[in-house]
């Protein structure tokens, strides 16, 4: 791997300090390597869009949360360039490489010695009558949920041409194995790993006890019609990318393509839920 891409979260300095360092380390190992030019600009021979960075490196390195890393992921759908997470945020999930860890990691990833682990986006497109009106990929999630009126929104859904349940709700979260440890489990969803290829639906405060989670095949297409609101209402990709609906309007949802990311050799799925979700015990 020679070519190596670099993105931090915006605005940290601490992030920017390290990716000038990496840019020298790589650079001394006879890597090009090249910066997201919106986020970062420093020590790197090339700056480029994010949107480029894909089918330009062969590694892209991210310095920053799992939010940082959530909008590189959506860029690299159906891409099998490798994202190695760096984590400078708080739970880190996604990127679970320690910052004093970066380099002898960064090393493991040149000699081959690391884990990958393949997930699967999602593509959601909205649309008025026969008219489309916005389409985006989430890595973790996509949520239909009431935008600035405290009031509930009313929607339906339908999996595979199936009519599945009408519901008032503040809305629903649509997530990928990936995303339901993330808004999904705090809307009361379970936690799917990541080799289930299925989505997890979880409604958000329901106005009926008996609606609960449900997990779907993911290669099922899933419609979501918005049948009340009493203003404009909101499809949100990754609580990152933000879509106005208003009743009437539908969501399509299907399975996109997959990102590579990588992971510590001794990373193991359970016990980074132990640890990251604070679960009690201790193995026999």
């Amino acid at each position: 791997m020679k070519r190596v891409g670099i993105t931090i979260k915006p605005d940290d300095d601490r992030a920017l300090a390290l990716a000038a360092e990496l840019c020298d380390w790589l650079k001394q190992r006879g890597c090009t390597v090249f910066t997201d030019e919106k986020s970062l600009d420093c020590c790197a021979e090339q700056s480029l869009p994010l949107e480029k960075m894909p089918t330009e490196v062969e590694l892209m390195i991210v310095l920053g949360g799992d939010g940082t890393l959530l909008t590189v992921g959506r860029r690299f759908i159906g891409h099998d360039t490798p994202i190695l997470g760096i984590n400078l945020g708080r739970l880190g999930f996604l990127t679970d490489t320690p910052v004093g860890s970066m380099f002898d990691v960064v090393e493991e990833v040149f000699a081959g010695n690391i884990k990958t682990r393949r997930h699967f986006g999602l593509k959601a497109e909205s649309w008025r009558g026969d008219e489309k009106l916005n389409s985006g990929f989430a890595m973790n999630d996509v949520v239909l949920q009431r935008n600035e009126h405290p009031r509930m929104i009313e929607f339906e859904m339908s999996v595979r041409d199936q009519f599945v349940f009408r519901l008032r709700a503040d809305g629903l979260v649509l997530a990928t194995p990936a995303g339901s440890t993330a808004y999904a489990l705090s809307a009361g969803g379970p936690i799917v790993h990541p080799d289930v290829n299925a989505i997890c639906v979880a409604q958000i405060c329901p106005h009926i006890l008996s609606n609960r989670p449900i997990v779907v095949p993911a290669d099922d297409a899933i419609e979501l019609t918005l049948i009340e609101s009493p203003k404009m209402a909101a499809l949100n990709l990754d609580g990152q990318e933000h879509m106005e609906l208003q009743a009437g309007d539908r969501i399509c949802v299907e399975k996109a393509g997959y990102i590579t990311l990588l992971y510590l050799p001794e990373r193991h799925y359970y016990e980074t839920l132990r640890s990251k979700l604070h679960w009690a015990g201790h193995e026999g």
